[in-house]
C-alpha cells in the first residue's frame, strides 16, 4: 500500500487522483488532518484514516501497512518543522514502511540564504539516518508562485525588484503526476532526486516573454534590496514577509535553484509546462 499525508491540499490530492488512475483504489492510504475533507476519496475506495505531525501515535495508525509513505514537507515559520517532520519518519519506520518519500526543494542547503533549505537539509538528514530506503523529491519552486515576484507590471508596464537569478519555475501539476509516477513504478529512486522545469528563467526573461504575450513593452528594472523591502511595506506588505521574500531573491542570484535536471520530463514522458505557458494564462485570466 502507498499512503499519502496532506491528500486534501491541492499538491498531493492530485498526486493521490493520478495514482487512481495507475492502481486499484484499495492499494492507495492517506493520512489527513480531516477525514470528512477526504470522503470523495473514502467513497472510491481510497482508504482514509486521521493523522497529523503532531500526533505521533495516530500517524503510525495511518501508516499502518504502508509499503510506501509520501510526506509533505510542511511551511508553517512559527512550528518547529523539522521536529514534526521527525515525528513523521519515526512513525513512519515504526509503522514498518520500506521506503519513506518527503517533498522537498531545489536549492537544499544548510547555510543559504533562504530559510526553507536549511529546513529541507535537515529533514533529509534524518531520512537518510532513518534506517530504511528514503527518496527526496526535490521539487522546483511552484509556478503558481511567481506572481508576488513580478508585482503589478500588468498596471505599470514594469517588473521592478531586486537582483535575480534563473529559477525553473515549475507546474504543480506536472510534480504530482510525476510523484505518482515515482510511487508506482518500478524503478527505484534513492536519496535525493530533482524534479524541475526544463528551462530556468530570469525576471528579465519574464519581461521579454512577457512582452510578446501582452504586445506591449515590460521594462526590468533592478531596485536595491533595502529600497524594495521599503516599497513592499508601503504597499502594506508585513515588513517580515518581504524580508523573507527577499531571502528568495538573494538564493536565487547566488545560483541555489540554476541547475538543470531532465528527470521531470522523462518521467512525464515529455516536456514539462514551462513559464510562458504559465504567463499566458495569467494573462488570459
Amino acid at each position: 500500500m502507498i499512503v499519502v499525508t496532506g491528500a486534501t491540499g491541492t499538491l498531493n490530492g492530485a498526486t493521490v487522483e493520478h495514482l487512481l488512475k495507475r492502481l486499484p483504489a484499495d492499494r492507495i492510504g492517506v493520512s489527513v488532518r480531516d477525514v470528512a475533507k477526504a470522503r470523495h476519496f473514502a467513497d472510491r475506495g481510497v482508504r482514509v484514516r486521521q493523522g497529523s505531525y503532531e500526533d505521533p501515535a495516530a500517524l503510525r495508525d495511518s501508516f499502518a501497512g504502508a509499503d510506501q509513505v509520501l510526506l509533505v514537507s510542511g511551511n508553517d515559520p512559527t512550528a518547529d518543522m523539522v521536529g514534526l517532520h521527525r515525528n513523521a519518519i519515526e512513525a513512519a519506520v515504526e509503522a514498518g514502511a520500506r521506503r519513506i518519500l518527503y517533498t522537498s526543494q531545489q536549492g537544499v542547503a544548510t547555510d543559504g540564504p533562504y530559510p526553507p533549505a536549511a529546513v529541507h537539509a535537515a529533514t533529509e538528514t534524518i531520512l537518510a539516518g532513518a534506517g530504511v530506503a528514503w527518496t527526496s523529491l526535490r521539487y522546483g519552486f511552484f509556478s503558481h508562485s511567481f506572481a508576488p515576484l513580478l508585482g503589478p507590471w500588468r498596471e505599470t508596464g514594469v517588473i521592478a525588484a531586486p537582483a535575480d537569478g534563473p529559477v525553473p519555475w515549475t507546474a504543480p501539476a506536472d510534480l504530482s503526476e510525476a510523484t505518482a509516477a515515482v510511487l508506482s513504478g518500478e524503478r527505484s529512486f534513492d536519496g535525493a532526486v530533482t524534479l524541475i522545469a526544463g528551462e530556468a528563467v530570469t525576471l528579465d526573461d519574464f519581461a521579454g516573454i512577457a512582452s510578446e504575450l501582452s504586445g506591449r513593452s515590460v521594462e526590468r528594472v533592478v531596485v536595491d534590496d533595502e529600497q524594495w523591502v521599503a516599497d513592499q511595506t508601503a504597499d502594506g506588505v508585513p515588513e517580515p514577509a518581504a524580508r523573507f521574500m527577499l531571502t528568495m531573491f538573494r538564493a536565487t542570484r547566488e545560483g541555489y535553484f540554476a541547475q538543470q535536471d531532465p528527470l521531470l520530463a522523462e518521467l512525464l514522458g515529455r516536456e514539462p509546462r514551462g513559464v510562458a505557458d504559465r504567463l499566458a494564462e495569467q494573462i488570459g485570466a
